[in-house]
């Protein structure tokens, strides 16, 4: 990208390769414990990988249709187009379709296999509350996760969540171990763990680490969109918005809102007490604080040159 500078100060890059290999961990201590010779492994994997490419070719596709949302002209949406067509320009990418999803809680979101293929979506509800610099910043925030090939990150993520599930289950059902000898005794230890592993710890690991990436990739695309745009401050005051507007107006929970809910900019569901472990967004006052802090950095060099000290957020 054309004079793009990265600040990932909390190297999210790197987190988000520890938390794939943390994964991978996972997968073969569940695969080890299943026997690991029963080609269980190589199984599950490709159940994963033709499950999950499916979402993943598709996701464009798939994601407009769940919200219902229309494509948009010119015409019809003059501002966002502007807006979308500078900063796609000045990160060196193409143009993307533009959608409008007839909902009022306040969102949006990106999608697309790649920069060919993208599409960003605002709702109604975020194009009524947000002002011209605003909508600016969530722009540039959702086109950074197409450009950061954050659709592909999070599908690499769902297929490896789903093998561990799969492979949860079958040491649920098989028991572990490498002989028979070892499964006819699956009612002693090894049994009782296999058991605990796989209704229990297994789906919650894996979905705790899927949330973890997804909260990284989330910061990436603040800091990255905030670098494009050149305005963390709009992204700030954009996020405490739609907070505020995605509580007291909620989207209405269906089998699409949820499978799309990963992508938005903001958790469009009630994130009030322990369901906030499992949401996919990092809290918005951490967002927040992060990107004023970013501000104050941007000011400084602004001031000082490119030699004052850099704030790590």
């Amino acid at each position: 990208m054309d004079g793009k500078l990265r600040v990932h100060g909390h190297h999210n890059g790197l987190k988000t390769t520890l938390l794939f290999g943390l994964m991978w961990g996972v997968i073969m201590l569940i695969w080890w414990a299943t026997g690991g010779s029963r080609g269980t492994l190589g199984v599950y994997i490709v159940i994963g990988l033709v499950t999950t490419f499916g979402s993943y070719w598709f996701s464009d596709k798939l994601a407009i249709a769940s919200m219902g949302a229309k494509e948009v002209s010119e015409a019809e949406a003059p501002t966002l187009y502007r807006i979308v067509r500078e900063l796609s320009a000045k990160a060196g990418k193409p143009m993307p379709r533009i959608y409008v999803a007839p909902t009022m809680s306040p969102n949006a979101f990106a999608t697309g296999r790649n920069e060919r293929h993208a599409a960003v979506c605002c709702t109604q509800g975020i194009l009524r509350i947000l002002n011209e610099r605003e909508i600016r910043g969530v722009l540039g925030h959702e086109l950074m996760h197409v450009y950061n090939r954050d659709i592909l990150t999070s599908a690499i993520a769902s297929a490896m969540a789903t093998v561990i599930t799969y492979l949860g289950y079958s040491l649920m059902y098989f028991g572990g171990g490498n002989s028979r000898d070892d499964r006819d005794n699956s009612s002693g230890g090894l049994g009782l763990i296999g058991v605990l592993m796989s209704m229990i710890l297994a789906p919650i690991a894996a979905s705790l680490i899927q949330m973890a990436i997804s909260r990284t990739r989330e910061y990436d695309a603040d800091e990255d969109g905030s670098v494009l745009t050149g305005d963390p401050e709009a992204l700030a005051s954009a996020l405490n918005k739609i907070s505020y507007g995605a509580q007291t107006t909620p989207m209405r929970k269906t089998a699409g809102t949820q499978s799309v809910s990963a992508m938005m900019i903001a958790n469009p569901f009630s994130t009030i007490g322990f369901s906030r472990l499992f949401s996919t967004h990092p809290p918005t006052e951490d967002r927040i604080s992060r990107l004023m802090q970013m501000a104050q950095e941007m000011r400084a060099q602004q001031i000082y040159g490119p030699g004052a000290p850099q704030t790590r957020y």
